[in-house]
């Protein structure tokens, strides 16, 4: 129906029915921007959510700090496929169904940290209280989701995003550039979503030692367990606290790759050395 065109019936409605039904047919625009489906949406136009694709694509490459801006990136490209693969996915197995029934939130609030410190050594809850921890951050820190139309999609991404540092945990990758490269080649073999892989191109931003070692030992290793893992989406982490988390690495088909914080200070000492030796040779010399 077009907006002038209006019906013979809907002339007997009162004035205001009809407005609303014409506005209501309107297209949508940027001026007629529909009503949220929950709080804190947002409604985008086809062009508004290339643009937001664009411009936090480009501002987080130039900045891979910026948070706000890779939440963007994962919202304004999910959708029309992805994010509806990763709940078909979710939907597809009992967990997954339990997790959008109740959906459960990762945040300080919900998950108490100082009692996750207090669990056995090697347990889930233990390992992800101890990287908060070494890495100083907060589960407090992940955004809202406001891009994405359907509400319960929504709500998939949110826990996604909420679930990121379980995954930094169960694998032990810091939240360093190299780190979260890693862990984004891993997350897009694993769920498709085309965030992670476009946060790939940071590995520009890597230096040479570190672009070397992420081609051959990080990206070989996410590719092979990402493909080869359970979807991690799919994993009730508040219900797996108090396991043995090699135990659930192993269910999950998930192998730790090797440790970059020990890597790279094995490195830094190696170059220390070399450099006071060679200040040895050259203070000999020099005599």
């Amino acid at each position: 129906m077009k907006p002038l065109q209006l019906s013979t019936s809907l002339l007997k409605h009162p004035p205001a029915i009809r407005l609303s039904v014409v506005l209501y047919t309107r297209p949508f625009s940027v001026l007629n921007r529909p009503p949220p489906n929950y709080e804190g949406h947002v409604p985008l136009t086809t062009l508004e959510r290339g643009a937001l694709a664009i411009g936090s694509a480009v501002g987080s490459l130039i900045n891979p700090r910026r948070g706000d801006l890779i939440a963007a990136l994962g919202e304004a490209t999910a959708t029309p496929y992805f994010i509806y693969r990763l709940r078909s996915a979710m939907l597809s197995s009992p967990t997954g169904r339990r997790i959008l029934r109740d959906r459960p939130r990762i945040t300080s609030q919900t998950l108490s940290l100082a009692y996750l410190r207090t669990l056995p050594a090697n347990s889930v809850g233990r390992a992800y209280a101890a990287w908060l921890d070494r890495e100083g951050v907060s589960p407090d820190t992940r955004d809202s989701v406001r891009y994405i139309d359907d509400e319960e999609c929504a709500y998939v991404m949110q826990r996604y995003r909420e679930s990121h540092d379980f995954y930094h945990a169960l694998t032990g990758l810091p939240v360093m550039v190299e780190g979260e490269v890693a862990l984004k080649a891993f997350e897009f073999a694993n769920t498709l979503l085309p965030m992670t892989g476009l946060s790939l191109f940071a590995v520009a931003r890597l230096k040479r030692a570190e672009r070397k070692r992420f081609w051959k030992t990080y990206l070989p290793w996410a590719v092979r367990n990402g493909l080869r893992a359970e979807e991690i989406v799919n994993v009730y982490w508040e219900e797996q606290l108090q396991r043995d988390v090699d135990e659930l690495r192993r269910e999950l088909g998930i192998e730790r790759p090797p440790d970059l914080r020990k890597i790279r200070k094995s490195e830094r000492e190696e170059r220390r050395r070399a450099k006071e030796a060679r200040e040895r040779v050259g203070g000999l010399m020099g005599n």
